[in-house]
């Protein structure tokens, strides 16, 4: 973005040969911007297995903005996160990753936008559903979800290209209305049986853990957790309808 900005100044005060000398000094510092900002940005591609120190920063970075959306910083949100990371990565991996979020926390300048777009160009949907139900159990760390959090999280899903069934789905695994069992299958109360058969067929496919074997176990397991609630929606519906 740099490079074209001083192009285009270039060009206004020097003409042509000055929009070509903007633009290489706007590529210089658009290389600078990226080194500077790399340590959250570690490459993982989609045809290898992605490891924890390929995305950790990039998560953290989400996690600081689900935390901060309430104005203030929460020590159980921070200590989910902390916990999560141990499980993940190892305890002496995990405090020397949250020496970094710790200045991480701190920046209000954390671009979502910027981290998003990077995710999605180097991971599969199935994986970022994982991340949207990280950040969904940051929030819901203290016992609820704030309307602030679901807010920014909602922001992020669309970031990450989320599709808004899949959000309102993930969304209903931590709150609990009179409807949320039909929106964790994303169908509608008047569904018929067959109906409510068939989304379950298909909820259960999308949340399947196969679907992530290429990322660590921490976020396999949480695979498997987004796919017991699957199969706990379909069984709250069979039992209130009296399906067999």
């Amino acid at each position: 973005m740099i490079k074209w900005f001083a192009a285009i100044l270039g060009y206004v005060f020097f003409r042509f040969p000055g929009a070509v000398l903007g633009f290489i000094l706007g590529s210089l510092l658009d290389s600078t911007t990226i080194k500077t900002s790399g340590s959250f940005k570690k490459v993982f591609s989609q045809e290898e297995k992605v490891t924890p120190a390929d995305f950790e920063l990039n998560l953290l970075s989400l996690s600081s903005i689900v935390i901060k959306a309430d104005g203030s910083i929460n020590q159980t949100e921070l200590d989910y996160v902390r916990r999560y990371f141990v499980s993940a990565y190892g305890k002496e991996r995990a405090n020397a990753t949250f020496r970094t979020f710790n200045e991480i926390i701190k920046n209000r300048h954390v671009s979502a936008p910027h981290i998003c777009m990077y995710i999605n160009q180097h991971t599969r949907y199935p994986s970022r559903l994982q991340i949207l139900h990280f950040l969904f159990g940051i929030a819901n760390a203290d016992g609820s979800v704030s309307n602030a959090e679901a807010e920014e999280i909602g922001k992020i899903a669309g970031f990450l290209r989320i599709n808004f069934k899949d959000f309102e789905s993930i969304k209903a695994m931590f709150f609990r209305t009179g409807d949320h069992a039909y929106k964790i299958l994303e169908i509608e109360k008047t569904a018929t049986d067959v109906e409510v058969k068939k989304a379950f067929r298909t909820m259960a496919k999308k949340y399947h853990p196969d679907k992530i074997q290429h990322m660590d176990e921490i976020h396999i397991k949480g695979a498997e957790e987004k796919f017991r609630e699957v199969q706990k929606a379909y069984d709250q519906i069979k039992k209130e309808r009296g399906i067999s």
